[in-house]
């Protein structure tokens, strides 16, 4: 689900920075970077895809509840707008895909017997390294 439409409501700022790398004197002169500043809570998300775009999300989360997105990658800012726009709205598709739920399990009686008899020889061999005292 990567092809989640963004409400225009959500996005906050849209901002050109100037960009780094190669470029030359364009880099200089025209601020072609994108930064994206959206409101998650206008999102309209269920709290579980809340829970997981944080999570997604990490550091470019601020405590305000806003995403940043920042694109630099091409040398025009259509393109480093579409760019985040396509990033910001692959975030929330991931975001939306619900895990599914882990069913805890216990293993088998056999299954620890087992595990304890392997524990056992394991512990004789390196047992038979040790030191040989002459008695």
């Amino acid at each position: 689900m990567s092809d989640y439409r963004i409400p225009d409501e959500a996005i906050v700022e849209e901002r050109f920075l100037a960009a780094t790398g190669p470029g030359g004197q364009n880099v200089n002169k025209v601020a072609t970077a994108v930064q994206l500043r959206v409101d998650v809570y206008r999102l309209g998300l269920a709290p579980w895809a809340y829970a997981q775009l944080k999570t997604l999300a990490g550091s470019r989360m601020t405590a305000g509840g806003e995403l940043l997105i920042t694109a630099r990658r091409f040398r025009t800012q259509d393109a480093n707008r579409e760019d985040a726009r396509a990033r910001l709205s692959e975030l929330v598709g991931q975001a939306m895909v619900r895990q599914a739920r882990r069913i805890a399990t216990k293993p088998s009686r056999n299954a620890k017997a087992k595990r304890v008899d392997a524990k056992k020889s394991r512990a004789s061999v390196k047992a038979g390294r040790g030191k040989v005292s002459m008695d």
